[in-house]
Order: C-alpha cells, then structure tokens, then sequence
C-alpha cells in the first residue's frame, strides 16, 4: 500500500515517515507524511486534499489519533476538552472529510476507527477517555449502518477494540514491553484477520485477558441497566463477589 501518515507537528512524525519509506516498494514515493491536527477541520480536509493528490484514491482510512490522561467528573475542565477534541472530534472530523470522497471512488474501502474497551464498560479514573471512547462506539456503530444501506457502497466501517496494547501511549515510562500486553504489530495483524472476516466488532485480547474474560465483564456491564444495580457496580464492594461468581459462569 501506498501510506499516508497524519500526526502534529514533529521530528516524530518525520522519523515515521523514514521508517515507513524504508519499507515501502516504491520508498519516498510510496509515503507521505502530513502534519495533522485531527482536532482541526481544516487540518483534515487537508489531509484528505493531500491524500487524492498524491495517490488518487483511499483504500484504508484508519483514524487512530488519541491521547489520554483526562479529568475527572468535575476535574480538569481543559483536559476533559483536549481529550474530546482528538479522540471523538477526530473520528467524526475523519468521516465528514473523507466518507463521501470513499464512497464515490466506487470502489472496495474501508473506514476503521479505534475505540477501546474503556468506552464500553467504562471503569472508574478517566472519565474523559471512556466518554471519548464511548461517542466512537457509537459513531462507528452509526457510520457503519449508514454505509450499508447506500446503493452500490461498497465502503465498511469497523470499530478497532484493543487490548493492553504497548506503545508510547501506555508505556508510562518503561522501555520493555509488560509480559501481558501486546506488540502493536500483533494488534494489527489481528485487525487485518478480523477484517478480512467481515468483523465489525474487532475485539482484541491481549496475553492477559481472553476474549471470554472480556465478554464476561462487559455483559455485566450491560447488565447494571438491565437488573437496576449501582453504576459501575463492578468496582462496589457490594457487589465484588457476584462479579466474581459471573466471571466464572456460576
């Protein structure tokens, strides 16, 4: 694939663009590499006006921009609006910009955006990332039930769930990778395998948390609606050892 690559303003974001170039078949040709402020409108129709220059159509529109280290409920006003800005205004700013644009290339494409478990069964600490994360699930789920009733679309959409996942975002400071978390590169072959079996869903594990763990956890999360418990009872002591019955089927 030809790459396009967006992130703010960096030797970071150059650095990428090398690295990327390196693998590439055609080198520099095959990359480009766009300074982006997934917040800014502007900044991703720029983004979007570059992409079709350069290669004429888009394949594969991932919006993965994200950071953390929101407020709390009543805490840390400007945070909780950075955090909005990048992580859900730039999915939608992702899909206004380059959606329509997809659609009329006529051809196979698909629009992938990253959520994360945090935005389905909301644990208590960050508020502003689950919310975040939360408006992706649903904007995705939104996305996706538009596209398959255009006539002739043949763009999906898919909502990317990882795991414990480590890059620069998760690290905190270490340099070694945690026994339980995955490489980037594991994650991402795991997309690609759940794409090329038409998942919208791409719920990934990591090498602490299976997939029935997580399913686990989230229907009981589904569950405080459904049976009228505390929010987030998951995390009341009240509640820990239904929980931990449930985890285990009993």
């Amino acid at each position: 694939m030809k790459i396009v690559l967006a992130d703010l303003k960096s030797a970071a974001l150059d650095q990428a663009a090398e690295t990327v170039a390196a693998l590439a078949r055609g080198g520099k040709a095959d990359v480009r590499a766009v300074a982006t402020d997934v917040s800014v409108m502007e900044d991703v129709q720029r983004l979007r006006q570059i992409a079709y220059q350069s290669f004429g159509e888009v394949a594969l529109l991932m919006n993965n921009a994200g950071i953390g280290n929101g407020g709390g409920p009543f805490e840390n006003y400007e945070r909780w609006q950075r955090v909005l800005a990048v992580n859900l205004w730039g999915v939608i700013n992702g899909a206004h910009a380059f959606a329509q644009a997809m659609i009329a290339q006529g051809t196979p494409a698909a629009i992938v955006n990253t959520g994360s478990k945090q935005g389905i069964t909301t644990p208590p600490g960050n508020p502003a990332y689950n919310v975040s994360k939360a408006g992706i699930k649903a904007q995705t789920e939104a996305l996706q039930h538009e596209l398959r009733n255009i006539p002739g679309c043949k763009i999906s959409a898919h909502l990317m769930i990882p795991g414990h996942v480590f890059t620069p975002l998760t690290a905190r400071g270490r340099t070694e990778k945690p026994p339980g978390a995955w490489t980037a590169e594991q994650t991402v072959d795991f997309m690609i395998a759940r794409i090329d079996d038409g998942d919208f869903y791409i719920l990934c594990p990591d090498n602490d948390v299976p997939r029935a763990l997580d399913e686990r956890r989230m229907l009981w999360a589904a569950g405080d609606i459904v049976q009228n418990r505390p929010a987030l009872s998951r995390w009341h002591p009240d509640y820990a050892e239904a929980f931990a019955k449930f985890v285990k089927g009993e």
